[in-house]
């Protein structure tokens, strides 16, 4: 019998003790092997701004804007008929940028992602067109680049049409790892877990936590890259003069294989999230190998980078998850601490969290399409450094 459970230190607590182990209801916020309150006044997801083209170009569905509050960036998504995808896109990008960046001329960076209208079913389904970033210092060169297929920040993918999805992509995020498994293998998981978080370094392949000795935390964010935010976080860490460990979805990574160049480039580490973001208990041998060994090849294709790291979407993982990373080369990591960003409880929230959770050998879980976690992002970095802790990339922590 296959049993799921969540690993958290209560459930750890009873089995150290003799008392036997019951399955707990799963909170809502949790850090890996420790449950996390939820704090009141939850908020949905803010609405992002939004810039007006004139005149209106009829393909462009939305063109959305965010800040860091030091610099603003704008995407723009364009929806095109099945006519209209045969033909040259690559006009129709240059127009909508050039129109954009008219409507705000004090955008740093446009992004565009152009899908056929009728494959298109939100970020993270089947994959665009075309793709183009222009930062505003190539505003006035990148169109006859382009035009000339020396442009280096745009991608272009198939016209046919998507086929259609054989897996269902994980909507859910990071809340806390859970194990699928048996009783047994569940127990000797959570005694992994515990002393992993205990001791801290590599065990079985895991890493739970680094060295509980060193002030040092690793930072980390899950789902990379999105055409939004992306630009926004990497500026920000630049500005801060930090790094971090960025665990990529291959097909993002596909579709935007500039940003991956521009992670790289300015000193962070490239790490796996699987192809699709899936949930990977639930799918076969084959299956599993395929999401980690696709996106392994692909990261390294794109960045020159090898990948050492691994983390499963929504932290669903087992025995067999386990053992196909650890044949891939990759050390399968998970988290400390869990601000949850992705919720939207509000800047000062994950600033609160974060800081409450704060440990040696810590390992932080961040999302880079969470607008709370990114304008939160100065002050947890400014808060462990205050404290003494050195924040750095996952390969760089303390075992």
């Amino acid at each position: 019998m296959k049993r799921t459970l969540p690993l958290w230190t209560a459930a750890l607590v009873s089995f150290a003790a003799g008392q036997g182990l019951s399955p707990l209801p799963a909170p809502k916020i949790t850090a890996a092997g420790e449950v996390q309150l939820v704090a009141p006044g939850q908020r949905p997801s803010p609405v992002i701004p939004t810039l007006k083209l004139t005149p209106p170009i009829p393909q462009v569905k939305t063109v959305e804007v965010m800040n860091n509050s030091f610099t603003r960036a704008a995407h723009a998504l364009v929806l095109v008929s099945a006519q209209e995808a045969q033909g040259s896109l690559v006009a129709l990008a240059t127009q909508v940028t050039t129109a954009t960046y008219r409507a705000d001329p004090g955008l740093a960076e446009v992004d565009v992602s152009i899908y056929r209208a009728g494959d298109y079913g939100g970020f993270g389904g089947p994959l665009p067109l075309l793709t183009l970033s222009v930062p505003v210092g190539r505003r006035t060169t990148f169109a006859n680049e382009l035009k000339a297929g020396s442009y280096d920040r745009a991608w272009v993918g198939a016209k046919t049409a998507a086929p259609a999805p054989k897996l269902t992509p994980l909507d859910e995020l990071e809340r806390l790892p859970v194990f699928a498994g048996t009783r047994a293998e569940l127990l000797a998981e959570q005694l992994e877990q515990a002393l992993g978080l205990v001791r801290g370094g590599v065990r079985g392949g895991k890493l739970f936590r680094g060295s509980p000795l060193k002030r040092q935390v690793a930072l980390t964010f899950d789902d990379v890259p999105h055409p939004m935010y992306f630009p926004l976080l990497l500026d920000l860490l630049r500005r801060e003069k930090a790094h971090a460990t960025f665990f990529i979805i291959g097909r993002n990574a596909e579709a935007y294989p500039y940003f991956v160049l521009d992670l790289v480039a300015q000193g962070h580490e490239v790490a796996n999230h699987t192809f699709h973001h899936l949930r990977l208990p639930g799918l076969s041998a084959a299956e599993v190998t395929a999401e980690l060994k696709t996106t392994n090849e692909l990261i390294t294709s794109i960045s020159g980078q090898p990948v050492q790291y691994f983390r499963p979407p929504g932290g669903d993982y087992s025995a067999q998850t386990l053992k196909i990373a650890e044949k891939l080369g990759l050390t399968t990591v998970f988290w400390t601490d869990d601000p949850g960003d992705f919720q939207n409880p509000g800047v000062e929230t994950v600033e609160a969290r974060f800081a409450r959770r704060l440990r040696p050998g810590g390992i932080i879980l961040l999302h880079d399409n969470a607008p709370d976690g990114l304008m939160a992002l100065p002050d947890l970095l400014r808060v462990a450094r205050q404290r003494g802790y050195v924040v750095d990339t996952v390969g760089h922590l303390p075992r």
